[in-house]
């Protein structure tokens, strides 16, 4: 069985690849999730087993919020708040939306599919790079990009189609 999703209760989290987790939380002044976020990140990436944040030491902890307030400075900003942030348009239906930052798309998400075979939280779009990419997350039917089925984040380009459930959304820029 797969493990519980933090934060989204009664979701499954699949094991997917690589995850652009250092751009997803980048913007974060909350320590201890940047924390969290980069111990799991060099805990995936090693070859041998790491306990889970859960289970570390008071003194580790301290230890990956310390590495992590030295990159972001003072802890109220980081490098990365200061680029002009990238959008992306996204077609759904007859409706255009865009969006300037990491957004969800599903039944519940900040791009509401409105779609019986959309999962709550379906896919991720987030930059990263200055690119975009698009990731499937662990959902029922998966999620298609130009009629294949992804597994890990896509980058994305003009004139893309995502399909979430039956619903294709279509990527009409990204500036």
């Amino acid at each position: 069985m797969l493990p519980l999703v933090p934060n989204v209760p009664g979701r499954r989290e699949a094991k997917l690849g690589p995850r652009l987790w250092h751009y997803r939380f980048v913007a974060s002044t909350d320590l201890d999730r940047l924390a969290r976020t980069a111990y799991e990140a060099h805990r995936g990436a090693q070859d041998g087993p790491l306990p889970a944040w859960e289970h570390t030491s008071d003194q580790e902890k301290k230890a990956w919020r310390a590495a992590v307030s030295a990159v972001t400075g003072s802890g109220e900003s980081t490098v990365t708040e200061a680029a002009a942030a990238k959008s992306i348009v996204i077609q759904a239906g007859d409706q255009t939306h865009i969006f300037h930052a990491e957004f969800t798309a599903g039944r519940q998400g900040s791009l509401v599919v409105s779609d019986e075979h959309a999962s709550s939280h379906h896919a991720l779009f987030q930059m990263a790079h200055g690119y975009w990419f698009v990731q499937d997350l662990g959902s029922t039917n998966g999620t298609w990009l130009n009629n294949r089925r992804i597994y890990a984040a896509q980058r994305l380009k003009k004139g893309d189609k995502i399909k979430i459930g039956r619903t294709i959304v279509a990527v009409v820029s990204t500036t």
